[in-house]
């Protein structure tokens, strides 16, 4: 596997470089997004790291149909493959990701490039904030890529679960809820028709597996929380969040820990929209 994350120093020398040493050329993608403020655009136009293109999550990074397919469904390959072009990845290049918001969000582009068969995509471990606390500098406005892209995609190449499989995932293997514990509990649901979680799943808050600079822990420590959980080192390990955008952070963890995640893209918002489909509540896998 190629590195999955990078430091801002290792990002400034590949920038002054012209590539990273054991990489490409550099494409910067910045991904800002939340779901009080899913358009990040006048917070990347007010300061971004320089190169760094915007990339809009709501639509390149999903794609958009009835509710029963969730908030943010996969987009297709063609559609994606256009998006990067525009964003100027070509053949060979490593694709930094980032955010402002301990990567939350970023992590959404880095699994779908790596599903999609980019090689070497890396996320800025800290995101935005570790970048200006090194004291780097920021550009303002918009920016376009130097020259298009011409990267070349391929169908999804990671093992991803749907509304027909997750349910026996649940049954017989680890499946995690990445999202916050009053949501999993169903205490409380902001977004959602219906509150709670998948019965099987595991509460796992992605926020966990971050320290509080926004940077991943440690590699045992990882190790050691999804072990406790019910997993195992290099076995298939189910996750999934709200609409499947911080799913990926989630799977970032995992894979630094040395497990194989296996990404349900429908999320809870895919599942909650299904009334056939039975709901647990309460802190207790059920």
């Amino acid at each position: 596997m190629a590195e999955i994350l990078t430091t801002p120093q290792e990002l400034k020398d590949a920038l002054a470089a012209g590539a990273y040493p054991d990489g490409g050329p550099v494409r910067i993608l910045d991904v800002r997004w939340r779901l009080d403020k899913p358009d990040g655009r006048d917070d990347y136009r007010a300061g971004h790291i320089p190169g760094a293109v915007y990339v809009d999550l709501d639509h390149e990074l999903a794609s958009h149909g009835e509710p029963q397919e969730g908030r943010h469904p996969l987009p297709a390959r063609e559609e994606f493959e256009a998006s990067a072009r525009r964003w100027g990845i070509r053949r060979g290049d490593t694709v930094v990701v980032y955010d402002n918001l301990k990567n939350l969000s970023s992590a959404r582009a880095w699994w779908l490039l790596r599903f999609f068969g980019v090689a070497d995509v890396r996320l800025l471990d800290g995101s935005l904030r570790a970048w200006t606390s090194a004291g780097y500098g920021l550009a303002t406005g918009d920016e376009a890529p130097s020259e298009g892209g011409d990267v070349v995609l391929t169908e999804g190449t990671l093992p991803t679960l749907d509304l027909d499989t997750v349910a026996d995932f649940a049954s017989t293997r680890l499946l995690l809820d990445a999202r916050a514990s009053e949501r999993y509990r169903g205490d409380v649901e902001p977004i959602d028709p219906r509150a709670g979680h998948i019965p099987g799943a595991v509460n796992a808050p992605t926020t966990d597996n971050v320290d509080g600079d926004g940077r991943f822990l440690p590699e045992g420590a990882l190790r050691a929380r999804f072990t406790a959980l019910g997993g195992a080192v290099g076995t298939p390990v189910g996750v999934y969040c709200g609409s499947g955008v911080t799913a990926a952070h989630e799977a970032v963890a995992l894979s630094l820990a040395g497990f194989e995640p296996v990404l349900y893209p429908g999320s809870w918002s895919q599942w909650s929209n299904h009334p056939e489909r039975a709901v647990a509540t309460g802190a207790e896998p059920g």
